[in-house]
């Protein structure tokens, strides 16, 4: 018998919903939140009757029996480090997203909508593999500075559904491969896969790695501080150089890669420079993963928004392609990610982790 779930995947101005039965798409909707809607409610938490109702009202509309589902699945949102997975919400986790234990994020409500909808229709309710995903190995964790040990916020539901689809289609486990997985989109994530663990990858949140069309990725730190300090910058300023106006954003006032792609195409020294650089210092950080895995990887894998572009694929494996064949999932199909999450444990692939 097929398997009904509601995935609920909250952004900062829309809430993207899924009806799967299976992992067949019966139908998907972006519900989108105006400024002055949003501007009611003086916390993301606040917003949840708003959100619960425009989902129920969305799925009313289209005649669909809510007490049909057999799960309902959330976006996973910024809880403590936790190994990867598909997380029942439990109380605990259920409170951290309350909370913002590591920050206020419209993501923390996918989890609490999920329990409360799950709970009113009597089904289980679950989060999969939220950015926060932390299976980093010790020795990768000492930054050199004890006050500021590395951290792991990156692109994780895409990330490992990828490399599970890659295995998937190759006929073996993904706890068998070594793989790199780089995800291209606002943000840019380089990430080592070994045995089934994201052992290494770069904290897209805050700045580390590659700069990106939004990020100002790793930069200089002696100058960062002298700029801190300078007095012509407040804190929120400075901060807003290294995350939302960083990257191409500082370069081209676009965060667009197909804006710089087509400036380069028709001349533009200035943006060919910033794209090859783009893809140059990706190129570093895949090569660090690589040694990382000892060298030792079966494939890299390109994904998200930029990964649609040829011309990613074609400068990526001109600097990497002597480490690892390339295979190409373009854009991010989280809702499909999350409901496969769910699926596993209801068909027992797997058993659904506690908080």
């Amino acid at each position: 018998m097929a398997i009904k779930s509601l995935i609920i995947n909250p952004g900062s101005t829309s809430t993207k919903i899924g009806v799967f039965e299976d992992e067949n798409l019966l139908f998907e909707e972006t519900l989108r939140h105006s400024t002055e809607e949003i501007a009611q409610y003086a916390s993301i938490i606040d917003q949840k009757d708003f959100r619960k109702n425009i989902i129920l009202d969305f799925l009313k509309a289209k005649n669909f029996d809510v007490k049909s589902f057999d799960m309902i699945v959330g976006r996973g949102g910024l809880l403590k480090p936790i190994p990867g997975g598909t997380y029942t919400v439990s109380d605990e986790l259920l409170a951290d997203l309350k909370k913002g234990v590591q920050g206020q994020h419209a993501s923390n409500l996918g989890g609490i909508l999920a329990r409360e909808i799950g709970d009113e229709i009597g089904v289980p309710s679950y989060i999969v593999d939220p950015v926060v995903v932390d299976e980093l190995e010790p020795v990768a964790r000492l930054s050199g500075m004890p006050e500021l040990p590395r951290r792991s916020i990156f692109h994780a539901l895409n990330q490992k559904a990828v490399a599970r689809r890659y295995a998937k289609e190759h006929g073996v486990k993904y706890e068998d491969l070594n793989l790199i997985v780089i995800h291209l989109g606002g943000g840019v994530s380089v990430g080592a896969h070994s045995q089934g663990k994201v052992v290494d990858v770069n904290n897209i949140l805050d700045g580390e790695g590659a700069f990106s069309p939004e990020r100002a990725g790793t930069v200089p730190v002696g100058d960062l501080v002298k700029m801190c300090y300078s007095g012509k910058y407040t804190e929120k300023e400075v901060y807003k150089k290294i995350c939302g106006n960083g990257g191409l954003n500082a370069y081209l006032h676009t965060n667009d890669f197909r804006d710089m792609q087509k400036m380069a195409e028709e001349g533009d020294e200035y943006a060919a420079l910033v794209r090859d650089a783009f893809f140059y210092q990706i190129s570093k950080d895949a090569g660090a993963m690589a040694a990382v895995l000892n060298g030792k990887v079966d494939q890299i894998i390109l994904t998200g928004g930029i990964a649609y572009a040829p011309v990613t694929r074609k400068m990526l494996e001109e600097k990497l392609g002597w480490i690892a064949p390339f295979t190409v999932y373009p854009g991010e199909d989280e809702l499909l990610a999350l409901a496969q999450g769910g699926l596993r444990v209801i068909r027992g692939e797997e058993a659904a982790k506690e908080y």
